[in-house]
C-alpha cells in the first residue's frame, strides 16, 4: 500500500497527528543513523514546527492535499533557504543558501515536512556515495555494502524507514541505480518536466530531480507535487501535468513492452540480475502485455559518450567555486594561489578527475575530436530510442548490471565504478523518463531492480506498467534486515 496514502488517511481520520508521525520518523532516524548514515543534516525542530502547523490546519477543519504532513528527505544538492547545503563537498561545508529551490518550495507549499538533507557523492559525481567528503552511507540490506549513488543517502533513508519518501537527482542513473541497490522505487523524469532551479548543477543538459519512494504510487504522488513549468528555469517544459494516479491499474492488456536486446548481451551482467529481469518480463506477459525484442544499436555507446559530455559540462559549472563569493576559502598571498589552493583542498579526487577530463575534452584541438563527436553519438542514441518507441510503449532492461557491491570494492577502479551506470546513462542522454522498481533478490538477499524506459513525457505509461507489475508481485513488501 502507498505510504503517502496510508499517512494521509491517518491524518484526516485523526488516528495520528502530524506531530506524532513526524516524531516517529525522527525516532527512526535517531535509531538507524548510527548504522546507515543517510543524513548530513537533520532539521528536527523545523520539522516538528511544520507538523504543528499541519495539525492546526486539521483542527480548523481545513482540507489537506496528499502531501500535507508527509515527512520527506531532500538530497543535499537542493538549495534550502536557511538550511546548510553542502553537495557532499568540503568546498561548500558551511554554505547556507539565501533562496529556496523550486521543488522544495513546491513541497513546502503543499505542506510536506522536510526532515533533513541526505548524503551524496560529492556534487553528485559517483555511483556509490563513497565520494562524499563527510561520511559513508550503508545499504540498509547490508551495511557493509554501498547504497548506490549519487542519491545513495535518499535511497537508503527510504529503505531504512527514515522518511516516507525522498528526492534525489539523476544525471546518469543517480536515482535509479541506488533505487535498485536499496530495493525501492526511483524515477528519473523527462528532462524539463521538473524544474532544476535551485539544484546545484553537475551537468546541466542531463540533471533532473525525481522521487525515491517505497511504492510506484508514492513515486507518482510525489512527482505530481514537484512537476510543472517554472519560469525560473529556461529548460523547463511548459506542459500540462496529468494526474498520474489515474493511470494506475492492475493489468497491461494492449500494452507493448520491448526488451532492449543489447542490455542482455552486455558484459558484466550478474546471472541473478539477468534471471530476475527475465522472470519479471514473463510476469509482464502474464499481465497481458505483448513482449517483443527491440534493438537499440548505439545503447552501449552511452557510457563513453556520457563521460565526455558530463565532465565537460561539470568543468564549466564548477568553475564558480573559487573561494571568492561563497564556500571555503584558502587565504593565500595571491589571487591565483587562493584559487588553486581553495580548489585543491575543497574538491575531492573524483570531482578533480572529472573536471580535468572535461577541461581536456573542451580544450583547443580536442573539442572536435571528443566533445563534438560525443554530441553526435548522443543524437544517434536518441534516434535509436525514437525508432524503438515507434514499435512499443515501454522498454525494459535491468537497472544495474549487479546488485550492491561492498564498500571500498571499486574505489580504486574508476572504470569499474562507471560501469555501474551502463544501463541508465542512455536514458539521460536522450532526455527520457526511466523508472526502477524491485524485481527480486540475489542469493545474498540483495535487491535487484527492473528498469522501465518511456518516451518523452510518458511517465504515465511507466507508472501504469510499474504499478501493474508491483501489484502482481511481493518484492516491494520485503523490508531490509537492518531496519527496525
Amino acid at each position: 500500500m502507498s505510504v503517502i496514502r496510508a499517512l494521509h488517511q491517518q491524518l484526516v481520520s485523526k488516528e495520528r497527528s502530524a506531530v506524532e508521525i513526524t516524531q516517529g520518523y525522527l525516532d527512526q532516524i535517531a535509531a538507524m543513523e548510527p548504522q546507515i548514515h543517510s543524513y548530513l543534516t537533520v532539521t528536527g525542530e523545523q520539522a516538528l514546527a511544520q507538523a504543528a502547523q499541519v495539525d492546526a490546519r486539521l483542527a480548523a477543519g481545513e482540507d489537506i492535499g496528499p502531501l500535507t504532513g508527509i515527512p520527506i528527505a531532500l538530497k543535499d544538492n537542493l538549495c534550502t533557504r536557511g538550511v546548510r547545503t553542502t553537495c557532499g563537498s568540503k568546498i561548500l561545508e558551511n554554505f547556507v543558501p539565501p533562496y529556496e529551490s523550486t521543488v522544495t518550495e513546491k513541497l513546502r507549499q503543499a505542506g510536506a515536512i522536510a526532515l533533513g538533507k541526505t548524503n551524496l557523492d560529492e556534487f553528485a559525481m559517483g555511483s556509490s556515495t563513497e565520494n562524499s567528503a563527510y561520511q559513508l552511507t550503508g545499504n540498509p540490506w547490508d551495511v557493509t555494502r554501498v547504497p548506490g549513488g549519487s542519491s545513495g543517502g535518499s535511497a537508503a533513508a527510504v529503505a531504512a524507514g527514515e522518511c516516507a519518501v525522498a528526492l534525489g537527482s539523476d544525471t546518469g542513473g543517480s536515482i535509479r541505480q541506488p533505487a535498485s541497490f536499496c530495493g525501492v522505487v526511483g524515477l528519473k523524469p523527462t528532462y524539463g518536466l521538473v524544474s532544476r532551479f535551485g539544484l546545484v548543477a553537475y551537468a546541466s543538459s542531463l540533471d533532473q530531480i525525481g522521487p525515491l519512494a517505497p511504492t510506484v504510487e508514492d513515486a507518482a504522488l510525489l512527482l505530481q507535487g514537484i512537476a510543472g513549468h517554472d519560469p525560473k528555469d529556461s529548460t523547463s517544459l511548459n506542459v500540462q501535468v496529468p494526474d498520474y494516479t489515474q493511470c494506475l491499474k492492475p493489468d497491461l492488456k494492449g500494452r507493448k513492452v520491448g526488451i532492449i536486446t543489447e542490455t542482455f548481451a552486455a558484459e558484466g551482467i550478474d546471472p541473478a540480475v539477468r534471471a530476475a529481469t527475465e522472470q519479471a518480463i514473463q510476469q509482464l506477459k502474464a499481465l497481458g502485455a505483448e513482449i517483443q525484442e527491440i534493438s537499440c544499436p548505439r545503447f552501449a555507446y552511452g557510457l563513453p559518450t556520457y563521460y565526455i559530455i558530463a565532465p565537460s559540462e561539470a568543468s564549466s559549472n564548477l568553475a564558480r567555486y573559487d573561494g571568492v563569493k561563497y564556500g571555503v576559502r584558502n587565504n593565500s598571498d595571491s589571487l591565483m594561489s587562493m584559487y588553486t589552493k581553495t580548489r585543491a583542498e575543497g574538491f575531492g579526487a573524483e570531482v578533480k578527475r572529472r573536471i580535468m577530463i572535461g577541461t581536456y575534452a573542451l580544450s583547443a584541438g580536442y573539442y572536435d575530436a571528443y566533445y563534438l563527436k560525443a554530441q553526435k553519438v548522443r543524437t544517434l542514441i536518441k534516434q535509436d530510442f525514437e525508432a524503438a518507441f515507434g514499435q512499443v510503449d515501454v522498454l525494459v532492461c535491468p537497472t544495474a548490471p549487479t546488485t550492491a557491491f561492498r564498500a571500498g570494492e571499486k574505489v580504486d577502479d574508476p572504470l569499474s565504478m562507471y560501469l555501474s551506470d551502463l544501463m541508465t546513462i542512455p536514458v539521460n542522454l536522450a532526455g527520457l523518463p526511466g523508472l526502477s522498481l524491485p524485481c527480486g533478490f540475489d542469493d545474498q538477499g540483495l535487491p535487484i531492480g527492473l528498469q522501465l524506459i518511456g518516451n518523452a513525457l510518458r511517465e504515465d505509461l511507466l507508472f501504469e506498467v510499474g504499478y501493474a507489475y508491483e501489484q502482481a508481485t511481493e518484492w516491494h513488501n520485503r523490508l531490509p534486515k537492518e531496519r527496525l
